[in-house]
Order: C-alpha cells, then structure tokens, then sequence
C-alpha cells in the first residue's frame, strides 16, 4: 500500500505530481481540507484556490492519472461528503467542492466503466479526523454528536470499491453504509404533453 498525503508534500493539486503515479488495483482520493467557513465577502483568492486543488482539482487530476494506468477490475473511490449532497451553511466552499466531487463521479463512472475500472464515492458525516477546527468539535462532543471513526469510512470504502459504479456510499455513525438514492429531475414535455428522454 502506498500513502500520498497532503502533509507529506504531496500536492493533489499539481498535475505534475501525479505524473509519478502508477497503477494499483484500489486508489482511495482521500484528500480535503475546510477553511472553516469563511464569509464569502472575505474569501481570499488563495483560500479559494487552496480548498479547491485539494477538494476538487486533486480528484479530477488523479482519476484522469489513474484512467491512464490502472488495469481493467481495477477501482477508485472517492471521498466526498455529506456536505456533497446537502448544503453545509458553515462552509459554503467545502460544500461547493464536494457537490462537484459527487457530480463528477457520477458522470465520469460510464467511461471509466468502458475500460473497466470502476469509480464511486462515499459521503461520510462527521469523522473523527484532523478536518474538525476546534471550535467545531467543542460542539459536536457538548452535544454528544457520534463521529465516525476511521474504521467506519475505511469499511464504506471496500464496499463502495466493489459497488455499482458511479454510487455515493452515505457513512453515518450506528448505521451500514447505504447507497444514497437521487431524485429523478423531472424531464421536458413536447405540446401535446409526452414526456421526452435525453437521447
């Protein structure tokens, strides 16, 4: 097993750094950072590009690595975030990554699929993980809020590998990870009333 990590040095952001990448049968894109809910108003340039290449640009830049090199069976799991599917008021721009992070899974799963490499997410709540400022944390433990504990995501992760592609795996605290189920979008409509399908 090989471990790239952000405080190693190594930035999922630059895609020069995942040029070194070779193949492996499971990669887990791990990596995300919070910072920690800014007010828009005051948002700096730097933190937005920060949160940015580690939340979103590092996934784009490491799947398309991977699709490069990993052999057929071979699978990617993503980690995205509650703050994925529901909005997280305290952090508009953790919620903004992760969102397009469950997007882009979704959408780049059928050609991945086409080389056989299947790529899925999990969404976990809060976990017990550096990510939690204190002032955070402070809260969820007054509130006897459970966290999920690494083993929680690492289980959500094996089975998310050897899932349906394209699926976003919910990890809660007390409960299995499930398949989270998206709402249909309702279609258009020609003027006589039938509904019409994308082609």
């Amino acid at each position: 097993m090989t471990a790239l990590d952000l405080r190693g040095g190594f930035d999922v952001g630059d895609p020069a750094a995942w040029e070194s990448v070779g193949a492996v049968d499971l990669a887990c894109l791990n990596a995300g950072v919070s910072i920690g809910g800014a007010e828009l108003a005051e948002l700096t340039d730097e933190a937005y590009a920060r949160i940015r290449g580690a939340n979103l640009d590092g996934v784009v830049y490491g799947t398309r690595r991977l699709a490069r090199v990993m052999e057929p069976g071979s699978a990617i799991v993503v980690t995205a975030s509650l703050a994925g599917l529901v909005a997280m008021e305290r952090d508009a721009l953790y919620t903004a990554t992760k969102h397009a992070v469950v997007g882009f899974v979704r959408a780049v799963a059928p050609q991945l699929a086409e080389r056989g490499i299947r790529i899925s997410a999990v969404a976990p709540g809060f976990a017990d993980t550096p990510i939690l400022d204190g002032e955070l944390r402070s809260g969820l433990e007054a509130a006897r809020f459970p966290l999920l504990r690494a083993e929680d995501v690492a289980g959500a992760i094996v089975a998310a590998a050897a899932g349906e592609p394209g699926t976003v795996w919910v990890v809660q605290p007390g409960r299995d990870p499930l398949p989270f189920r998206f709402p249909n979008v309702p279609g258009p409509r020609t003027p006589d009333g039938e509904s019409v399908r994308l082609p």
